[in-house]
Formats: structure tokens, sequence, C-alpha cells
């Protein structure tokens, strides 16, 4: 079976032999193998999660152990991420949190007087894998389209996003109840400079954490 249309891509990480795409149209997650691509594997090498592309995928439903394999792919657009792991979170998304919330909640960002992003917190308590953040983010567990395509409370699409998570990937228990997430709708604003030098996590860097997905 073939499936046609637009994906967006979480990579994971370097230990698993595929990545995930979801479709945008709709919630569903799908592996593709990351590599045995006579035609087209830089092309496959060189997405990064948060690439929005054009794709054709072929595999089969019914047998969820084997990974999907992309027969077309063109990058059409994407956010650009980067991440950092077990780090305290910022005072604005300290500020942002309410005790026992089970819904992201969000403050604007703003530059010069206008808004350029918002900083999220997202609540561990209905996340897989006991509540891992970053790592959901990674695997594509945590959906983000709606986000991405309309940041909540501005309404601009993402251009850049930070991840932030106060814990290890393979923490068996959580210092902060949530993770933080900032959308940037804006290229290159000092404000996103801003967090990813206190973070030490660059866009021109690959910042995605080593960890096994399976091991969580």
């Amino acid at each position: 079976m073939e499936r046609t249309g637009r994906f967006r891509v979480y990579r994971g990480v370097e230990s698993v032999p595929h990545i995930n795409v979801q479709a945008v149209d709709d919630p569903t997650l799908y592996s593709v193998y990351r590599s045995g691509y006579a035609d087209g594997q830089s092309t496959v090498d060189a997405l990064e999660t948060g690439d929005l592309i054009e794709a054709t995928i072929a595999g089969d439903p019914a047998d969820e152990a084997d990974p999907w394999r992309l027969t077309a792919v063109e990058r059409v657009g994407g956010v650009r991420t980067a991440f950092a792991v077990g780090v305290d979170p910022p005072e604005v998304a300290r500020d942002c949190w309410t005790p026992g919330s089970r819904t992201p909640s969000y403050t604007v960002l703003t530059e010069d007087g206008d808004p350029v992003g918002v900083c999220g917190v997202q609540p561990r308590d209905p996340l897989p894998n006991g509540g891992a953040f970053v790592p959901s983010v990674l695997t594509g567990l945590l959906p983000l389209e709606a986000e991405f395509e309309s940041v909540p409370t501005v309404g601009d699409p993402a251009v850049e996003a930070v991840f932030l998570d106060p814990d290890p990937p393979d923490a068996s228990s959580h210092a902060w109840p949530y993770g933080v997430v900032f959308l940037f709708t804006r290229p290159s604003t000092g404000v996103a400079e801003g967090i990813r030098d206190a973070y030490d996590c660059p866009l021109d860097a690959d910042t995605r954490p080593s960890f096994d997905p399976y091991g969580l």
C-alpha cells in the first residue's frame, strides 16, 4: 500500500534505524526506514526533526513491526528545532506553570513590542513513557502540528522551536512536572538567540540527546 501527502519529520535518535513521519492531515504516525535507498539516500540523510515533506510512503499496515519505506520525498518547509535536557526551566516557564494542570499553557514573547513567539509548558502527566518530554517530541508521540501551523495565542506559523527538558531522557522520576517549548514565528530574533545561548542549543548543530527509546 502507498500513501502520498505531506508529513512532518520526527527524526528520533541515531540508535534507531528508522525515522518517524506524521501525516499532516491526520494524526497517523509512520515509522520509515532511514537507510537502504539506492536513490535519494542523501535527501533522506538530510532530513531533520521538524521538516515538512511531500512524500510517498509504501508499506504494509497489517505488519506493525515492519517500517514503511519512502519512495518519493521532497522537503517543502519546516520548523528548525533545538533541544536541551537536564536543565533548569527559565523563569518565564515557571511563571507559566499552574500546579496540577494537564493541558499546555503559553506566555507570549515580544521583541520591540511585537509578538515573536511563545513560551509554553507541557504537563508530563498525559505523556507516554513515564512523562518523558523530549523523547516524546523526537519520536512524534507528542503531536505538534496544530502548534506549528498556528502558534498558540499568536496565530502565525512557527519557524523555530526550542525544547527544554528539566530532566534527562532516562529519568525514572522528575524534578519538574513539565517540559518547556519555545515557538518562534520569526527567524533569528534576539529573544530566541538569548534562549539558545543560555541553554547551549544552537540551530546549526544536532542537539538531539542520545537515548534508547525502547529502554524507556
